[in-house]
């Protein structure tokens, strides 16, 4: 009696666990669109006269409020966070060069190239600019370093450090010319240092780590993932809706990467929040035009084991693919020529995404399997509840991105 009495009551849960969920995600994706995280992208390069020319770009708001909190200047962080909020870029730049001796201090100190054991002396500091990363402000900032002739260089960065109590766990990422050698390399606080003399196998152990945490802290492609398993109902249908995401947005994402396609954050952003909408949306309108049905639905009769509705599921999330992998190609912001080398960092980052995404399916998928053959009206409230949870959080996060809130 207590077995059958318990799926009718669970459902009740299930929706407040769903809406805490949905609560949670959306407070995630906040607090991220507030710069809890942070990525600085940086281009080194050496010339012939051993001089080092770095260019960072740093989220402004972020290095405004950093450099004025770790030097003591509050007309910096008055007149930056003024600028800031008024999105007036010229004001912004100002800013910069009215305290200019702060900015370059906390710069400085913060990032370091040395040779042969010894820090490169600075020459000089180049004028700032605005630029954009995700539409976000991000500030650039030009070092020139003299390092003299040597045959290593080391680039070390602990810009934005956990301790400063704004943002958690940032990540340079660093592009080079330096010693004969061109390539990429992810710094974060576990790594804060990069070596041209480092092997192969450590540069890309970096970006295999780099994608795979990239997918874990990214709450919305998770999601996208979670709205396509739960609309699976065989193992087959998860596994080619999963392949066909992965090689769309591997196409994409390599090409963004290279630079040889690119689109706005302000147009990507908002497809990707939409897309999680529609595909968990999909599964909720299957639900409710077979109703029970679809516990035993056959979807066999095409090629490849699907229907005409599971084809145009395929293809819709084939399309979808090729939109998250421009959002993926993003979280580099690598520009640079292309290169084998750089091709294969990008492979082994794209890599640490699809072990990530394997590990999830592996560990989901199972576990719906077994509520739908056990208790098959309860695994239809479950991922029916799951959908709604990613639906709406999709689409709370598509009017978001619209209107930049």
């Amino acid at each position: 009696m207590h077995a059958k009495s318990f799926p009718s009551r669970l459902p009740f849960a299930l929706l407040a666990a769903a809406a805490a969920v949905t609560l949670g995600m959306l407070a995630t994706d906040a607090a991220s669109a507030h710069g809890f995280t942070s990525v600085v992208y940086g281009d080194v390069s050496a010339g012939d006269d051993g001089r080092v020319r770095t260019e960072l770009q740093l989220e402004y708001d972020l290095l405004v409020v950093s450099a004025a909190d770790a030097e003591g200047v509050d007309p910096l962080f008055r007149e930056g966070t003024a600028a800031w909020e008024a999105g007036d870029t010229d004001a912004m730049v100002e800013a910069l060069e009215d305290h200019a001796d702060t900015v370059l201090a906390y710069v400085t100190d913060r990032f370091e190239v040395t040779a042969a054991g010894e820090a490169c002396t600075p020459v000089q500091a180049g004028d700032f600019e605005m630029t954009e990363q995700e539409g976000v402000p991000y500030a650039v900032v030009v070092l020139e370093q003299d390092c003299g002739q040597a045959d290593a260089h080391v680039v070390t960065s602990e810009l934005f450090p956990d301790a400063e109590g704004y943002v958690t766990g940032t990540k340079t990422i660093i592009t080079y010319d330096l010693d004969g050698a061109t390539g990429s390399a992810a710094l974060d606080a576990a790594q804060p240092s990069f070596s041209t003399e480092q092997s192969v196998g450590e540069r890309f152990w970096e970006f295999f780590h780099l994608g795979a945490e990239h997918l874990l802290t990214g709450i919305d492609h998770i999601l996208f993932l979670l709205a396509l398993i739960a609309g699976s109902r065989r193992l087959r249908e998860v596994v080619l809706a999963a392949t066909s995401f992965t090689i769309a947005h591997s196409v994409t994402f390599i090409l963004a990467a290279t630079g040889l396609i690119s689109a706005p954050a302000s147009i990507i952003e908002p497809v990707i929040a939409m897309s999680i909408t529609i595909v968990a949306a999909w599964h909720l309108w299957q639900l409710w035009r077979r109703g029970q049905a679809a516990d035993t639905l056959d979807r066999s009769s095409g090629p490849l084991g699907l229907d005409r509705a599971g084809w145009l599921r395929l293809g819709v999330v084939f399309l979808f693919g090729l939109v998250h992998g421009l959002g993926f190609a993003s979280a580099l912001g690598i520009d640079e020529p292309w290169s084998w080398t750089l091709l294969w960092s990008l492979l082994v980052f794209n890599l640490g995404i699809e072990v990530v995404q394997l590990v999830i399916i592996a560990i989901v998928f199972p576990l719906i399997v077994l509520l739908r053959k056990r208790w098959p009206r309860l695994g239809m409230w479950a991922t029916g509840l799951l959908a709604v949870a990613v639906s709406l959080a999709g689409l709370i996060w598509f009017v978001q991105r619209i209107f930049g809130w």
